[in-house]
Formats: C-alpha cells, structure tokens, sequence
C-alpha cells in the first residue's frame, strides 16, 4: 500500500505493506497523518491512494465510512453506554463474538466498558477496529493511556494480535521500544515531511538526526572530525573507530559507557568526559545517568557505590571502538 499525502506541511508516500510506526517530534504532524488518511481531515491538495484506489485527489473525496478504516484513537473513545459487545457490534462487518475470541476477551462480552482496565479497554477498542473488517489499521499512541507498569506486557500482546490478523498498520507512538515491538518499519517525521525510515536496527545504527538518536536512545553529540578524532565545540577529543573528515556526529550507545569518579587508568578506554551529573533515572535493573551531553546507562548497583547523584562530579569513559560517526546533514562549519 502506498500512501502518498501533500499538503503545505505534509509531503510523505508511506509504504505499509509491512507494519508501520510513525514517529516524531511533537507537533511533527503524525496524528495529523492518520486524520488525513481516514478521512476525518480534508487535505489542502494531493492525493490519498490505497491499494490503487484514489481515496482523495482532483474532483475526488471518499467520505470517511467508504474508506474501510480502523482507527484506535488515543483515548479508545469507547461509548460508556454500551457494553463490550455492543461497542465491538458497532458497524461490525465480521462475527464480534468471533472477533472476541480471537483478542482472548470473549469473556468480557457483558462487561461494561467503565469497569475495565486500561489493558482491557484497549484490547476493546481494537477489536471493535477489527470487526470493521479493514484493509488499514490505524493506531494514535495505543498505549498511551496506560500505565508505565503495564506498557510494555500490553504491547507485547497487541503485537501478537497484529501478527495474527495480518492487517497492514500504521502506529503512532512515542516509544522507540514499542515501535519495534508493532512495527517492521520506523518512519520518522518533522514538520510534515519524512527526515528517515527504515527498521528499528537501522535506525539505532544510522541515526539521521539529533531527534532520531534521542528517540532509539543513542548518544548523539555534534563535532568535527579529523582521521581517527572528532573535535567538539568545546575542545574535547573524542577518538574513533573509523576515519572521518567534516562535520559529523559522535553516537555512543548509552550502554558502552563506564562511569568513575577518577579518570580510569585502563588505557584500553581512549576517550574521557569529565563532568557534573545532571539526572539518575533508574529503570528496573538499569540506571541512566546524563552527564553533560551524554547519558550512560550503568546499574543500580554501581551508581548506589560510586554515590552518584545529580551535582557529582564523574568521568564518562568508552572505547574509540564503541563510537561510530555520521554525517551530519546540516553540514555545519566547524
């Protein structure tokens, strides 16, 4: 499927015929997208296609209920006034009892949607998405309205619900972790237009952008390289694996970063990042500690010995062979 969109601030072709999330910054335009391609926002001009059928384009508007779309909003905007099969019977065009049973809530049929759980509630407005029989299902930040503990056992079950349905998506979301999780490509959007796409992998490696790096979790600092060292604007060295020349950008993964409270004597580890330590975030059995530009991720363990803590003064250490480059796109002068 091929979903080409312009507008003044949007001019994208998204392929989905393999799951699709759609990422960027806020105000990027992506639940603006999902609009405009079911239908419930009229583009400025362009055209919307699906499966060779012209959903928008000169003297052509497909209204919203003939474009077979399934969308799960943010909230699940389930009605409160009907149960869960009464929501899920709504305009269904395939069995909801069927449908039920294949999300596993078929016991929840003569529940009440007020009684539900964020997992259930979900589990609910996707279904109801289902039995409309789509051909493209479109999901605005379907785990948003859940709690951080839940997240990531939900998304893994929404995940095996799409696998199994085999119905193309597009997913927004705010999480690189459940991009992965629900899609198999990762397109990612700024002001309308795409900045980059491609797998979870790629875009981990190959970041295109501050904002790309930030969301898959890379440390991305900008500098000038040199050969084998990269000059940053404040006069650090930072050595690395492969040559450069040019204005480039340093990505360390967040993990590949020892922290001390002295330079280490282990000359294995070129380059040092002395600074003060602005925020501990522990998550589960990993810490993620920004120092300066950087974030490194260590355990609880170490970060409870060394006494870290914002205001400590620490030393950020990684291999040069842990640390790649990339051009950066704003071909920025030194």
């Amino acid at each position: 499927m091929i979903f080409p969109l312009r507008d003044f601030a949007v001019d994208v072709a998204l392929d989905v015929a393999a799951p699709t999330a759609l990422v960027g910054p806020s105000g990027a335009g992506k639940s603006t997208m999902l609009r405009l391609i079911a239908g419930l926002l009229r583009p400025a001009g362009g055209e919307i296609t699906c499966n060779g059928e012209t959903w928008f384009g000169p003297g052509i508007d497909v209204p919203v209920e003939r474009r077979r779309i399934g969308f799960v909003f943010q909230d699940y905007a389930l009605f409160p006034h009907k149960n869960v099969i009464g929501n899920v019977a709504f305009e269904a065009r395939r069995d909801p009892d069927e449908t039920l049973r294949q999300l596993g809530i078929e016991h929840l049929a003569h529940a009440r949607t007020r009684d539900l759980s964020g997992g259930e509630r979900q589990r609910v407005a996707v279904a109801r998405a289902l039995a409309t029989d789509p051909q493209l299902l479109l999901l605005d930040e379907p785990l948003a309205a859940l709690d951080p503990g839940t997240r990531s056992s939900v998304a893994a079950e929404l995940a095996a619900v799409l696998e199994r349905t085999q119905v193309p998506t597009i997913t927004v979301t705010h999480s690189y972790e459940e991009a992965t999780m629900l899609a198999e490509q990762v397109v990612v959007i700024d002001r309308g237009r795409i900045v980059q796409s491609g797998t979870g992998a790629e875009l981990l490696h190959s970041p295109a952008s501050r904002f790309v790096a930030d969301f898959a979790g890379v440390n991305y600092v900008a500098g000038f390289a040199e050969g084998p060292v990269v000059h940053l604007p404040d006069g650090t060295l930072i050595h690395v694996g492969d040559a450069a020349d040019g204005p480039v950008a340093v990505l360390v993964a967040p993990w590949e970063i020892t922290l001390s409270l002295t330079p280490p004597t282990d000359t294995s580890a070129l380059n040092h990042l002395e600074g003060l330590v602005e925020r501990v975030s522990v998550q589960g059995n990993r810490a993620r500690v920004g120092v300066g530009a950087l974030t490194a991720e260590v355990t609880p363990g170490s970060v409870e010995r060394l006494g870290i803590r914002p205001g400590v003064k620490v030393v950020a250490s990684w291999k040069a062979t842990s640390t790649r480059v990339v051009p950066r796109p704003d071909g920025a002068h030194r």
